[in-house]
Parts: structure tokens; C-alpha cells; sequence
């Protein structure tokens, strides 16, 4: 499995249309349920830096999260809205707990 993160900082006046982006991803997510996948967006305290961590079992078949047509939308000018671009960092899990699921 493949388990990538980015982190970039939007303009401040960008910031309400980035979530409202990233909301369609995960209504076209709800609605399509890809298999093989994980994906999480988390907006840091300053209200602008945004976190995505996404893994994927289709390493072959490329990444079901960047074939759907709500991420394609979002990423389409994604630097236009940033004050820091986006910078991918690839992860390899140690381990993990999770006593909520």
C-alpha cells in the first residue's frame, strides 16, 4: 500500500472554496465508493494550511482518489489558490491504533 501526505498553505480569501473542493471529493468519494483506498483532510489551526493523507492499495492502476472527476476539479487550480504550494511527502506506516473504529 502506498500512503502519501501533502500540506500546502491557501491565501486566506481562498480558503472557504478550497474546503468547499474538498467537500465535493468526498461527496463524489460517498457516492462512488472506491475500493482499495483511505483518504483524510485535515485543516490545521491557522485556518489555511491543509494536511491530505491518502493511501492506495492500485499502485498499477494509479491512485482511484486522482480519477475522480470532484479531485480532478479540486487539483485544477489548486496553485492558484495557495500561498504555499503543495509539497508530497511519500510515508511508510510503523504502526497504528485506533480504538474509535
Amino acid at each position: 500500500m502506498r500512503t502519501v501526505m501533502v500540506r500546502y498553505k491557501v491565501k486566506p480569501e481562498s480558503a472557504a472554496e478550497n474546503e468547499r473542493l474538498i467537500g465535493k471529493v468526498f461527496e463524489q468519494l460517498a457516492r462512488d465508493k472506491p475500493a482499495g483506498m483511505r483518504y483524510q483532510v485535515f485543516k490545521l489551526g491557522d485556518g489555511v494550511s491543509f494536511v491530505h493523507v491518502a493511501s492506495s492499495e492500485a499502485e498499477k492502476e494509479g491512485n482511484p482518489l486522482t480519477q475522480l472527476d470532484a479531485f480532478k476539479a479540486f487539483a485544477a487550480d489548486v496553485k492558484e489558490r495557495c500561498e504555499e504550494p503543495p509539497v508530497t511527502a511519500e510515508m511508510q506506516p510503523i504502526g497504528a491504533y485506533d480504538s474509535l473504529a
